[in-house]
C-alpha cells in the first residue's frame, strides 16, 4: 500500500492538480473551453506534433515499431468497441461516440507528463512517438469517425483537408526525409509553443470535465469506460509481446494504452455535432477512475 501511495503522489497527483485548476477556473470564473479547445486543435496540437517528430532521437526502425504498435492498440480496442456497440444496438451517433472515445487514449496531455514522471526521458521519447501516432489518427481517422455521425463518406474525407495537424505531419516527415533544418528563430518559436501545449491541454481537460454532463445512455458510457480503462492495458500488454517491445518502450506503450479517453474527442464531438454529453461523460468517467487503474499499473511496470 505504501508503494501504491507513493506512486500516486509522485506521478499522478501533479497532473491532477493542474487539471483541477482548470476545473475550478471553469466553475468559478465561467471560462468557456471551446475557444481554448479550438486554439489547441488548430495551433498548439499541430505544433506539438511537428516538434515531437523533429526532435525525436530514436532510430527510424524504433519509431516505425512504436507507431505500428500504437495504431494496432488503438484499432483493436476500437474494433472491440464497435462490435460490443453493435451487439448492444447503439444508435449511429452513440456508436460513433463510443468508438471515438475508446479509439483514442489521452496519450498527450495526460500520458506524456505521467510517463516522464514515472519512467524518465527514454520512455518519454517512445511515448512521444505513441502520441504522434495518436495525433495522426485522431486528426484523420478521428475526424472521419466524428463527421460520419452526420456527414456522408465523401464529405467526411473532404473534411480531413481542413485539419491543420495533417499538414504539420506531412511537412515534418518531408523535412526529416530531406534532412532540412529550420532557422533558429522558427525553432525557438515552435519550441515555445510546443512547451505551452501540454499545460494548456491539462487546463483544457479540467475545463471540459467541469462542463461534463451526465448521459442517459448508461450502456454506451459503461462500454466506453470498461474498454478504455480495463481492456486497453491488457490489449497493450498482449501486443507489446507481439511487437517485441521491451524496457522503456514497453513501459511507455502499455501506459499509453491504459490512458483514459482523450480530451480532444470532446473537441471533435463539438466540432462535428456528436452526442457531446455522452462523449464528455465518458472522458470524465474514465479520467476520474483512471488513478485506480493507472497506479497499480505503474507500480507493476516499474518493477
Amino acid at each position: 500500500m505504501v508503494e501504491l501511495y507513493q506512486t500516486f503522489i509522485n506521478n499522478l497527483l501533479p497532473i491532477l492538480i493542474i487539471s483541477s485548476a482548470g476545473f475550478l477556473l471553469g466553475k468559478f470564473l465561467k471560462v468557456e473551453p471551446r475557444p481554448i479547445g479550438r486554439v489547441t486543435f488548430y495551433i498548439l496540437s499541430p505544433i506539438l506534433v511537428f516538434n515531437l517528430l523533429m526532435e525525436s532521437q530514436l532510430t527510424l526502425d524504433r519509431i516505425g515499431l512504436m507507431m505500428g504498435y500504437a495504431a494496432a492498440v488503438n484499432f483493436l480496442v476500437a474494433g472491440l468497441a464497435y462490435l460490443v456497440g453493435r451487439i448492444f444496438r447503439l444508435d449511429r451517433i452513440g456508436l460513433a461516440a463510443v468508438v471515438l472515445t475508446t479509439l483514442f487514449s489521452n496519450a498527450g496531455n495526460y500520458g506524456l507528463p505521467l510517463i516522464s514522471f514515472a519512467f524518465g526521458q527514454e520512455a518519454l521519447a517512445y511515448a512521444s512517438v505513441y502520441f504522434v501516432t495518436n495525433a495522426i489518427l485522431i486528426n484523420t481517422v478521428g475526424v472521419l469517425i466524428a463527421s460520419l455521425g452526420h456527414l456522408n463518406l465523401k464529405e467526411s474525407l473532404l473534411g480531413l483537408l481542413k485539419v491543420p495537424a495533417t499538414y504539420a505531419i506531412l511537412v515534418a516527415m518531408l523535412m526529416m526525409r530531406m534532412g532540412w533544418q529550420l532557422p533558429t528563430p522558427l525553432v525557438r518559436t515552435i519550441s515555445l509553443a510546443a512547451n505551452a501545449a501540454i499545460p494548456v491541454m491539462l487546463v483544457l481537460l479540467g475545463l471540459e470535465l467541469q462542463r461534463a454532463e451526465w448521459t442517459r445512455n448508461v450502456r454506451a458510457l459503461s462500454i466506453g469506460a470498461v474498454l478504455r480503462l480495463l481492456v486497453g492495458p491488457f490489449v497493450g500488454m498482449g501486443l507489446s509481446s507481439l511487437f517485441g517491445l521491451d524496457n522503456a518502450a514497453r513501459q511507455a506503450g502499455i501506459t499509453e494504452a491504459a490512458m483514459p479517453s482523450a480530451v480532444l474527442t470532446t473537441v471533435l464531438a463539438s466540432e462535428y455535432y456528436l452526442d457531446t454529453s455522452l462523449v464528455t461523460a465518458i472522458v470524465f468517467t474514465t479520467t476520474l477512475l483512471s488513478p485506480l487503474t493507472l497506479t497499480p499499473l505503474l507500480l507493476y511496470l516499474g518493477k
